[in-house]
């Protein structure tokens, strides 16, 4: 898995960025796919950056995503590549 290290308690929290509801946002932690890393870290999505499922296309794929400032359009199996721990509005 291409990650920084992160407690066994935070990798409780961590979802797939595939597994989000349209609005939810979440915060990006890690990568499972040393190759697909680097293409979106190339389009803006790097650890820390704040995401929110914005669409999700009527058969559920491909999806949308605001990510750094701009909508970016993924297919589920990218998606599911992305770790990210899910922000809980209160």
């Amino acid at each position: 898995m291409f990650t920084r290290m992160t407690n066994a308690k935070k990798d409780k929290e961590l979802k797939n960025l595939s597994q989000l509801q349209i609005g939810q946002s979440a915060i990006i932690d890690s990568f499972t796919d040393k190759i697909m890393a680097l293409k979106l870290l190339e389009m803006g999505c790097t650890p820390g950056e704040i995401v929110t499922l914005d669409r999700v296309a009527p058969m559920g794929d491909p999806i949308a995503i605001l990510v750094s400032g701009y909508l970016l359009s993924l297919r589920k199996a990218e998606a599911s590549t992305v770790l990210v721990s899910p922000i809980v509005v209160k």
